[in-house]
């Protein structure tokens, strides 16, 4: 499934169900742990996807930077990935809303797209961040995600022109095409 927006200057927003890995793209924004040791989900098909150049590069920042705060994020190069950069973004572990969650989320998306801006990237896809093991409710995390791209696209971006959502799954795509016919009914 692919849903496209486009923003009144020209910017835009495209959720597809699919695999982040193969979507080309300047950067990949990756749901990394604090440790920035790779895991699951996201983390590990970008790893496996990206090959070892990845990890290698953040081995060698690790002890500068680890452990990385929710809501922060740290760039590499995208080794074997349709992409020049992967952005490392740590979501917030869900503990029923009320230790900073939704703050900490925002601060991934932003964090990301204000990378992508720094880097006068056109390009980024990002994944739906924290609601996997994270088990960030995906509902919650689909309206804060998609406010902070809209945010971004119509009153920030310059050089990023291209901000695509990936998804995994019809039940992901279905919350955040939810969230943007919601945002974009305001």
């Amino acid at each position: 499934m692919r849903r496209e927006h486009l923003l009144a200057n020209g910017k835009r927003l495209i959720l597809l169900e699919g695999d982040i890995t193969r979507v080309p793209v300047d950067a990949i924004a990756n749901a990394a742990n604090s440790a920035l040791v790779g895991g699951g989900g996201v983390d590990g098909a970008i790893h496996r996807a990206g090959g070892p150049a990845i990890m290698a590069e953040l081995d060698r920042m690790r002890a500068a930077v680890a452990p990385l705060a929710a809501g922060q994020a740290v760039a590499t190069s995208a080794g074997n990935l349709p992409a020049r950069f992967v952005f490392h973004a740590v979501g917030p572990i869900w503990h029923g809303g009320g230790r900073g969650e939704a703050e900490a989320l925002a601060s991934c998306y932003r964090v990301c797209l204000d990378l992508a801006e720094q880097k006068g990237l056109r390009s980024i896809s990002l994944p739906s961040i924290s609601t996997g093991i994270y088990a960030y409710p995906i509902d919650a995390a689909a309206q804060i995600a998609i406010g902070q791209i809209l945010d971004f696209l119509d009153r920030r971006a310059i050089s990023v022109a291209e901000v695509w959502m990936v998804l995994f799954g019809a039940s992901a795509f279905t919350a955040y095409e939810a969230a943007l016919k919601t945002a974009t009914a305001r």
